[in-house]
């Protein structure tokens, strides 16, 4: 599967995207440019459809991934585990919507926002 570099070293885009989806999951919309939502979008789809299966094994996959921050009195994984990932318990995929929002200002970079659905 063909992927886009993002212009750093493969730890370095590990550590985005661990970032942004971590984002993704505690905001549920966060505003990125469109490469970084388009690499984005596969890595969440497969985060919440672990948190759909819900065992054991799921929840320690999505720690290995998610970074531990608080999304309020809960933390992203268990966020995901109790409130996003049963809305979706019906929809088979297609969790997450990029809309185009403009060229950013300073270097026309194409920002777009992502958000669940």
């Amino acid at each position: 599967m063909a992927y886009s570099k993002l212009g750093r070293t493969s730890s370095q885009r590990k550590a985005l995207l661990r970032d942004l989806a971590t984002d993704l999951i505690i905001n549920e919309r966060i505003q990125t440019t469109e490469q970084k939502a388009k690499e984005l979008r596969p890595v969440v789809e497969k985060l919440i459809t672990l948190g759909k299966r819900g065992d054991l094994h799921a929840r320690r996959q999505v720690a290995s991934f998610v970074r531990k921050e608080n999304a309020g009195e809960k933390d992203a994984i268990q966020k995901l585990f109790e409130d996003v990932a049963p809305r979706y318990a019906e929809r088979q995929g297609g969790y997450t919507r990029i809309m185009k929002v403009g060229p950013r200002r300073g270097d026309g970079a194409e920002v777009v926002i992502i958000e669940l659905v």
